[in-house]
């Protein structure tokens, strides 16, 4: 059985200063990991609010924490060349001494490709690029040399040095709930699996479409962890609850999101982080 794990996520609308506040509290915490998003403007109704390049803030995420592991959830395949998306995750992963954790997902915002000129296309085409990425990537941290030959992506006898930290690489998380195309790919690729939310109902019934992918292709379901973006409730107690409907359903890792007061939201699910850890397990 995986053990619980537990991050924090904040990803727009905070200055500098309190994104490093938050990073702090993770690292000092006991939190596991800590967590950006990667999106060129930010969510909601008002799409003008701060938000900054996910991959740079993680460099600085790297540089600025020593203990908690680090990633994006979830890298927007579109944004990047699979190459130049390599070749950053590994500058982090050295930064942090092999803290990384590669969260990648097809990509969904329509209006950033939109304003950026970027190609967007159908959900199918989404899936298709990153389909490709995927094994472009890998071998881009394993191999001397890739070459590659897809729709979307051609690379010829590519040099990729230095390698992750991590061996064989870092940890892979597919997010998403693409019940044929995204699933199937985390049975292929991932070590964790995760939703962006829903209820422990719909993550338990998407968690086996994953099962299923699994044994379609011969892989142990247990090896994939589980997770789930939760928002930190008002009232406290209520997460420690929320924790265990998802541990019912096989969760193992959260990532908990804090906006309104992001700091001292972070203290204050820090003072009870024991607590879910304790209480969720029968």
């Amino acid at each position: 059985m995986h053990p619980l794990r537990f991050g924090l996520k904040l990803s727009q609308a905070a200055t500098l200063d309190t994104l490093r506040s938050v990073w702090h509290v993770a690292d000092d915490s006991g939190f596991d990991h800590c967590w950006n998003m990667d999106h060129f403007a930010s969510l909601g109704p008002d799409d003008g609010l701060d938000i900054f390049e996910a991959w740079t803030l993680l460099a600085g995420m790297a540089a600025l924490t020593s203990r908690t592991r680090i990633g994006c959830s979830v890298t927007g395949n579109t944004y990047r060349h699979p190459a130049v998306l390599a070749k950053a995750a590994v500058t982090v992963d050295q930064l942090s001494g092999g803290r990384l954790e590669f969260g990648i997902g097809a990509g969904w915002a329509e209006n950033e490709h939109t304003m950026l000129g970027l190609p967007f296309g159908t959900a199918g085409d989404r899936a298709d690029r990153l389909e490709e990425a995927l094994p472009v990537i890998r071998s881009l941290w394993t191999a001397p040399r890739t070459t590659f030959t897809g729709r979307h992506y051609r690379l010829i006898d590519a040099v990729a040095e230095p390698k992750p930290v991590q061996s064989p690489h870092p940890p892979i998380w597919i997010g998403g709930t693409g019940r044929r195309r995204t699933l199937r790919m985390a049975a292929e690729h991932a070590a964790v699996w995760n939703s962006p939310g829903g209820t422990p109902g719909q993550v338990s019934e998407l968690s086996a479409v994953l099962d299923r992918h699994c044994a379609d292709i011969g892989r142990d379901p247990s090896e994939i962890r589980r997770s789930v973006q939760i928002r930190v409730p008002d009232v406290l107690d209520d997460l420690a609850d929320q924790v265990r409907g998802f541990v019912a359903v096989g969760v193992t890792e959260f990532i908990l999101i804090v906006s309104a007061d992001p700091v001292a939201e972070a203290e204050r699910v820090a003072a009870v982080l024991p607590q879910p850890r304790d209480t969720a397990r029968p």
